[in-house]
């Protein structure tokens, strides 16, 4: 599939406008290529009506849109007037626009492996450069993307917060020294037991 740089394919095919639109002659202004696999089917008629819906707002950036699909144009014109849609549809039978994308191969389909369309967006620059390519779409939002690339709007990815710096380990509390045992009091003297006094010998009578 194509990348962002490389030169766009060239196609000549046949629009629900009835006219034929060749890819070189719009060399000058910015186009959006878009592939889908079937008309009427849910995916594809939510993506149409979202790239309708989104019309205005890229007439204004100067950028045209062109959906394709291996449907024939009668079967365009059947689903643009039951949708009431206001984008150009080319039927791409022969798979020239598909296979030059690189929006036709394998895929998977309810496990099983098969051939088919690649639901993939291509924003060509008036350079006749892919400005961006979206492969393997997802309907949800997708128109919406591809309008904020178109505009320049794009909201740059958020950069991720600084993880907060971890507070310095606190240094453990000293373990508080344990109070001295108090000194036990000195046990009190004791008193000194009084001398007896030496009875007085009596002097011998006479």
């Amino acid at each position: 599939m194509l990348k962002e740089g490389d030169k766009a394919p060239d196609f000549e095919l046949e629009s629900d406008g009835g006219t034929k639109v060749k890819l070189s002659k719009l060399k000058g202004q910015r186009v959006v290529v878009y592939f889908y696999p079937k008309d009427s089917t849910p995916g594809c008629t939510i993506e149409a009506n979202d790239f309708t819906r989104a019309k205005p707002a890229f007439d204004a950036a100067g950028v045209t849109i062109f959906g394709v699909s291996r449907d024939s144009v009668k079967s365009h014109c059947s689903f643009r007037d039951k949708q009431g849609l206001k984008i150009a549809l080319l039927s791409d039978p022969d798979l020239v626009a598909h296979q030059g994308f690189g929006a036709w191969g394998e895929k998977n389909m309810y496990g099983k492996k098969i051939l088919g369309t690649i639901r993939s967006t291509f924003l060509v620059g008036a350079d006749g450069k892919i400005e961006r390519a979206w492969p393997s779409v997802k309907v949800a939002g997708h128109v919406d993307a591809v309008l904020a690339a178109a505009t320049g709007k794009e909201a740059a990815a958020p950069k991720k917060a600084a993880a907060p710096k971890r507070a310095a380990a606190s240094k453990k509390a000293a373990a508080p020294k344990k109070a001295a045992a108090p000194k036990k009091a000195a046990a009190p003297k004791k008193a000194a037991a009084p001398k007896k006094a030496a009875p007085k010998k009596a002097a011998p009578k006479r």
